[in-house]
């Protein structure tokens, strides 16, 4: 299959990379193009921003989740679904060739340049010209050679100061040999706020998200040379593969159970492959946003609670009695509830001193330490999620810390450590967050869970009263 595509790299982080890509994405999705979005590695937050450019859902390529021969199937089910694209931008992660750092890989695997390799896609280096003149030409010389596997088919230069700045450039890189597509100048303006390590979820942000999107894009549109982009995607040959289909990597389970999500601005981080693996597992995905619903959707058999910054809205999650006594109310009844890192948090007892749903006996809180990296991990007991001694591949992202760390039943084990998470009765609770698409059987196991929890009865009729309590390790 033929998609034109491109990935936007970078030398390093911070060099500008995420605003050149969404910047890309909005001012081709301006033209009326069809963009389908793209980002490697594990980041649920420049997704988001991608989807506000390119009116589509922004998806993660990451080898280390899902696998290498899942790469190139499952950018083709972003960039021909739900309608297929005119052309796709990839946006990478950390410097080109930073790939991830695990002892049971090789280095470079997982990096912007094995998924550009894996894509076969030519790559667009976005470099930051603030600090250098000549010697730009060097440095991408030596990212142009690093490896013979990757093409680099041109240069987006960042942050240059003035007209002079840009040509010095320009020369240096056409005596380098390597074509310059853009150029754009120093805006403080168009910085966007960041938390942690990455940017601020776009759905936090609402109208002023959108506006540095919109922002992003002209600057693009007037600094950048569109046509030469497109034309450079174009170049991309085509793929040996066929798009990714869930319905080929499940059973549906009888009865359709209908499984609520947790959204909202609390609750932004999922991948879009997770709730696609629900729908072909034979479930009913319903939104609830734990901010301003009250109850849970009627008939609700599971419950869904993927990461986030909850932390952030502690006080409006607490003050929200009447769902947190839903959903302790459907864990009494038994029903399946898997949640990941914000999502234990407000399963918790309680996240900085405020009452959240008390479904485990946990007591969570900020920390100073971020805590980061991918993880391989092993299922400690069976569960709604896995049987006991499934093996799976994750990454971990929080600044928070649970008091006790795991129950009596962990939920996996990933290092001589011990156990980490919770895995009680119909509970799955964890700090690891899990692409699906690398272990479909996940989605599989939790729909039949639901299916078989004692149907899909509404679970307001149930006895508000809060399951029985992990026990402490």
């Amino acid at each position: 299959m033929t998609v034109p595509r491109l990935v936007v790299a970078a030398p390093s982080s911070n060099a500008g990379k995420t605003s050149v890509a969404t910047g890309l994405i909005a001012a081709l999705t301006a033209r009326g193009l069809a963009v389908s979005p793209h980002k490697v590695g594990p980041d649920y937050i420049d997704p988001g921003y991608h989807g506000l450019a390119a009116g589509r859902p922004g998806r993660n390529l990451d080898p280390w989740l899902v696998g290498e021969d899942r790469i190139a199937p499952l950018f083709l089910r972003g960039a021909l679904h739900p309608r297929p694209a005119d052309v796709a931008v990839v946006e990478g992660v950390m410097g080109l060739f930073d790939g991830a750092s695990h002892p049971s890989v090789e280095p470079g695997f997982a990096s912007t340049a094995h998924v550009a390799g894996l894509l076969r896609a030519p790559v667009l280096l976005v470099v930051d010209g603030s600090s250098q003149a000549r010697s730009v030409a060097a440095l991408v010389h030596g990212f142009a050679t690093f490896d013979p596997g990757v093409r680099l088919g041109g240069v987006v230069l960042n942050r240059v100061g003035t007209d002079r700045h840009e040509a010095i450039l320009r020369d240096a890189l056409d005596a380098a040999g390597v074509p310059v597509l853009g150029a754009v100048r120093r805006m403080e303006q168009l910085h966007t706020p960041s938390r942690h390590l990455g940017l601020i979820p776009a759905a936090e942000r609402s109208d002023a998200a959108l506006a540095s999107v919109r922002r992003l894009g002209e600057v693009v549109q007037h600094s950048v040379g569109l046509d030469a982009v497109l034309a450079l995607a174009r170049s991309a040959p085509p793929l040996d593969a066929g798009p990714w289909d869930p319905t080929d990597e499940v059973t549906p389970a009888p009865g359709r159970p209908r499984i609520a999500v947790a959204g909202g601005p609390a609750f932004t981080f999922g991948y879009a492959e997770n709730a696609e693996l629900l729908e072909a597992a034979g479930a009913e995905v319903v939104a609830v946003d734990p901010l301003r619903d009250e109850a849970l959707p009627a008939g609700t058999a599971g419950l869904i609670v993927g990461g986030g910054f909850p932390e952030v809205h502690a006080a409006e999650l607490s003050a929200n009695e009447t769902l947190r006594a839903d959903i302790a109310a459907l864990a009494a009844r038994g029903a399946p509830i898997a949640a990941e890192c914000a999502g234990l948090l407000y399963l918790a007892r309680e996240l900085d001193g405020r009452p959240m749903c008390g479904v485990l006996d946990v007591v969570t809180a900020m920390s100073p330490r971020l805590t980061l990296g991918y993880r391989e991990a092993v299922a400690v007991c069976d569960s709604v999620l896995a049987p006991a001694g499934t093996r799976v591949r994750g990454h971990e992202f929080h600044r928070t810390c649970a008091d006790p760390p795991a129950g009596r039943d962990g939920a996996w084990r990933w290092s001589s450590a011990g156990t980490e998470g919770f895995a009680h009765g119909s509970v799955h609770a964890s700090y690891l967050h899990l692409n699906w698409a690398g272990s479909p059987q996940l989605a599989e196991r939790f729909v039949a869970a639901c299916a078989t929890a004692g149907g899909p009865e509404d679970v307001r009729a149930a006895p508000p009263r809060v399951s029985a309590p992990a026990e402490r390790p």
